[in-house]
């Protein structure tokens, strides 16, 4: 792209000795640096364990020593400026006499202009020459210029198959755009051909495919999990207020031409009893909105190497980024950034607690935060404060009418006509039950008529229902003092 190449050329031309290229697309970039070396008028010479130092065109020699030392030395003592390329030089960084021959290289960069381009798809750099390096990305392509690898695609599938028309609806297409973005160009090419090569149709079923597709290609190091399963909104009982409030903000987040001017919403935070429903919220959210729904697991996030927990969440969010749109869900959010960190774990929890507060404060994208939490008091107050987060919502133990309404849903779930039974005594019954123990008793009871051989009655549900002691029993004092605490500080989501 245009911009890549200019501000690949004001690096070079700023005099910065060490550039560090991190991408999978070596060959795009290759072409990048020709350009730039080409309207710099500069020659370029690549290295690779392979195949060695490329030959200096100024020099009957010929020499191409594939040693990284030995190729190291050579331009240290090549006489004239130009661009010189390792390709996949980092597992060679952990060598001492690498890294001062390439900082020797870089601290004569005033006498002789030789500029060393780190290319790989990651570089940690040696603190040694930390200083004297700068960090360059390739951008991903824009909506235009997807339109366009799409338009090449579609022109390439109909010069194979005689002139074919491609079939689809247009907002299918539409939505496919969307999903190929924080894409590189190769990976739209492969999700493009991935979705009409084998029946030339765009349809609503290749949309799911690519998404899954996409999440493949940018979680391969990412702690993030794609759920695939998504609940609409039909399946989860009450919750009306919070319902109504996402509706609202569904056109402004896709992007509708109907929500033009309004804010993007940023996410919500769902509090409330164990069992109650917050996680199945989460995935109604993205299943009612038509978005991919992401899991960050702050389990999955920590690692025992000092900084790779603080990387482990930048590649996370990165890849939720690129995403976009979609929902991310975080769940029980207070097992990773409990306050306190910089005395149980060398302050790491901070960090990882900053880092999630810049991102959630300046990020661009749309992506909708869901973040559930069983102890809203062990989450340090700088992360639910308004403007990270657009709203708290409490959702409490279901009222009669929901707890009748999750019995209708888990009943037809499991092939149950709810009108066999008397929902109204079973209400009666389960007061103070959350929807996950009220899912528990139907589930229960359908084991004990398969042991006993009968249908699901009444009188088996009745009594599983007796034998149950649900949380609000168990932990009441505990439960009382969260329903409290919550009633003037949150919005109840029913």
């Amino acid at each position: 792209m245009i911009q890549d190449e200019h501000e690949l050329e004001l690096l070079i031309s700023s005099r910065f000795p060490i550039i560090a290229l991190e991408t999978q697309e070596e060959a795009r970039a290759l072409a990048l640096l020709r350009r730039c070396a080409l309207n710099l008028k500069l020659p370029v010479r690549t290295w690779s364990v392979t195949t060695g130092l490329s030959a200096d065109p100024t020099s009957a020699t010929g020499v191409t020593p594939q040693d990284p030392a030995a190729a190291l030395r050579a331009v240290a003592s090549a006489g004239a400026p130009g661009l010189y390329v390792w390709l996949d030089i980092h597992p060679f960084l952990s060598n001492p006499l690498h890294v001062r021959l390439l900082k020797e290289i870089a601290s004569n960069y005033d006498r002789v202009g030789r500029t060393s381009i780190l290319l790989g798809y990651r570089i940690d750099i040696p603190s040694e020459i930390e200083k004297q390096t700068v960090r360059f990305a390739l951008s991903l392509p824009d909506k235009d210029a997807i339109l366009g690898i799409v338009r090449s695609e579609v022109a390439d599938w109909q010069r194979r198959h005689g002139g074919a028309e491609l079939k689809g609806a247009r907002e299918i297409f539409d939505l496919m755009l969307r999903h190929l973005s924080g894409l590189t160009e190769v990976d739209v090419r492969r999700l493009v051909r991935f979705a009409f090569q084998n029946d030339g149709v765009i349809d609503g079923d290749d949309l799911p495919r690519l998404i899954q597709q996409k999440h493949k290609i940018l979680a391969r190091d990412s702690v993030l999990s794609f759920e695939i399963e998504t609940a609409k909104f039909s399946d989860v009982a009450g919750l009306e207020a919070l319902k109504a409030w996402l509706q609202r903000r569904r056109a402004p987040f896709l992007g509708d031409e109907s929500a033009q001017g309004l804010d993007v919403p940023k996410g919500i935070m769902l509090l409330g009893v164990q069992g109650c429903g917050k996680s199945l919220a989460a995935k109604a959210v993205a299943g009612a909105w038509g978005v991919p729904l992401m899991r960050l697991d702050f389990g999955a996030l920590y690692n025992k190497f000092l900084g790779e927990t603080e990387r482990n969440l930048r590649e996370a969010l990165k890849a939720a980024d690129a995403m976009a749109p979609c929902v991310l869900w975080i769940d029980e959010m207070e097992k990773g950034v409990a306050p306190g960190g910089t005395t149980v774990d060398g302050g790491e929890s901070r960090r990882v607690l900053g880092a999630l507060l810049t991102w959630m404060s300046e990020r661009k994208s749309r992506v909708f935060i869901v973040a559930t939490s069983n102890d809203i008091e062990a989450l340090p107050p700088e992360l639910v404060r308004k403007g990270r987060l657009d709203e708290i919502f409490f959702v409490d133990l279901p009222s009669p009418v929901v707890r009748a309404e999750i019995f209708r849903i888990h009943l037809r779930k499991r092939g149950q006509d709810p009108a066999k039974f008397a929902l109204d005594k079973l209400v009666d019954q389960t007061a103070g039950f959350s929807g996950a123990e009220v899912e528990q008793a139907v589930v229960s009871s359908l084991y004990e008529a398969n042991a006993r051989q009968q249908p699901l009655d009444d009188a088996l549900m009745l009594a599983e229902i007796a034998r149950t002691r649900p949380l609000s029993v168990v932990m009441a004092e505990r439960i009382a003092r969260l329903r409290a605490w919550a009633v003037d500080r949150t919005v109840m989501a029913d």
